[in-house]
C-alpha cells in the first residue's frame, strides 16, 4: 500500500492515477474527500497532513508515502517520525531545484511549501529515502496568469526575459511513482527540468498560439507587481522573493539536467506540449 499526501494536487493526482493504472494499492489523503474526484478503486482517506496525528490511521499496511511539502507544511519532521514508527519503509519527498539557495529567493515558502524541510525529514529519516527536485512547474501560468488571462489579452508581469526550465507536473507525477516502486532510486536527489529553457515572455505566447489569442506579456514595474500580488490576497513577501529570485538570475540559462530523461526512458514533455493539452482550459480563461 502506497499513501499519497497532496492527492489532489497538479501532481499528487496524477502520481494516484499512475500508481492506480500499475495496479498498486493506493490510499489518497484529501482534505474533502468525497470531492477528491479520484480513480475508481482507490481509497481515499480524510485527513491532513500539517495535522499528522490526523494521518496515523492511515499508516495501516503502508510501505511508502509520498511527501507533498505543500500538504504537510510545517509539521515534515513529525510527520517522518509517525511514517517510521508506523512501519512505513521509504519516503519519497517532492521538493525542489532550489533547496539549496536562500530562502528569501524561494517565493513558494510563502505559499506554505516548506521544500527544504520535507527532503531534509526524508534524508534524516532512518528510511529509504528519494527527494525530487523539480525546477518550476507548467502549470503555475494558471496560478500566475490565470486572473489577468481572464480579465483581458494582456498579462503583466516582471522580467520578461527570464528563463525557466519548466517541467510538466504530470512528469514528475511519474518520476515520484517510479521512486515509490523502484528499488535503485534510494537516497538520490534527482532534479527534473523540462528539455528547454523558456522565458516568460515565450509562455505567454505559446499560450496565445494554442488558444489563439492575441495574448501579450507587457513587463510590469516593481510597484505594479507587487500591487498585483495584494490583488491576488497574496502576502507581499511573496512578490519580494519573486523579485529577489529574478533579480539574483537574470541574464542566467537555468540548469537542465537528463534526470527527468533519463527515468522516464523518454524526452520530457515540452511547455508547449502542457499548453496544447490544457488548451481547452487555458481558452476557458477568457473575457466574459
Amino acid at each position: 500500500m502506497i499513501l499519497v499526501t497532496g492527492a489532489t494536487g497538479a501532481v499528487g493526482r496524477p502520481l494516484v492515477a499512475a500508481l492506480a493504472s500499475r495496479g498498486v494499492a493506493v490510499r489518497a489523503v484529501s482534505r474533502d474527500p468525497e470531492n477528491a474526484g479520484l480513480p475508481a478503486g482507490v481509497e481515499v482517506v480524510a485527513g491532513d497532513p500539517s495535522r499528522p496525528e490526523t494521518i496515523a490511521p492511515h499508516f495501516e499496511g503502508v510501505t511508502a508515502v509520498f511527501m507533498n511539502s505543500r500538504a504537510i507544511r510545517d509539521a515534515t519532521a513529525a510527520f517522518a517520525d509517525l511514517a517510521r514508527e508506523r512501519g512505513v519503509r521509504r519516503l519519497v519527498a517532492l521538493a525542489a531545484y532550489n533547496v539549496d539557495q536562500d530562502l528569501a529567493l524561494q517565493p513558494s515558502r510563502y505559499v506554505r511549501d516548506r521544500n527544504r524541510e520535507c527532503e531534509a525529514a526524508a534524508e534524516s529519516s532512518g528510511l529509504a529515502w528519494v527527494s525530487l527536485r523539480p525546477q518550476v512547474y507548467a502549470h503555475m501560468a494558471l496560478p500566475q496568469w490565470g486572473g489577468q488571462l481572464a480579465a483581458g489579452d494582456e498579462v503583466a508581469w516582471p522580467y520578461a526575459d527570464f528563463a525557466e526550465a519548466v517541467i510538466d507536473p504530470r512528469d514528475v507525477a511519474e518520476v515520484a511513482a517510479l521512486a515509490l516502486l523502484d528499488d535503485g532510486l534510494h537516497g538520490t536527489k534527482p532534479v527534473l527540468t523540462g528539455p528547454a529553457a523558456v522565458t516568460q515572455a515565450e509562455m505567454v505566447a505559446t499560450i496565445a498560439d494554442v488558444t489563439g489569442r492575441p495574448l501579450r506579456l507587457r513587463e510590469s514595474t516593481v510597484v505594479e507587481f507587487a500591487d498585483l500580488i495584494a490583488a491576488m490576497g497574496l502576502p507581499p513577501e511573496l512578490a519580494a522573493s519573486f523579485i529577489a529570485r529574478y533579480a539574483a538570475f537574470e541574464g542566467r540559462a537555468p540548469e537542465l539536467t537528463d534526470d527527468a530523461a533519463r527515468l522516464l526512458g523518454r524526452p520530457p514533455r515540452t511547455y508547449r506540449d502542457w499548453a496544447a493539452d490544457h488548451a481547452a482550459l487555458l481558452a476557458g480563461l477568457r473575457p466574459a
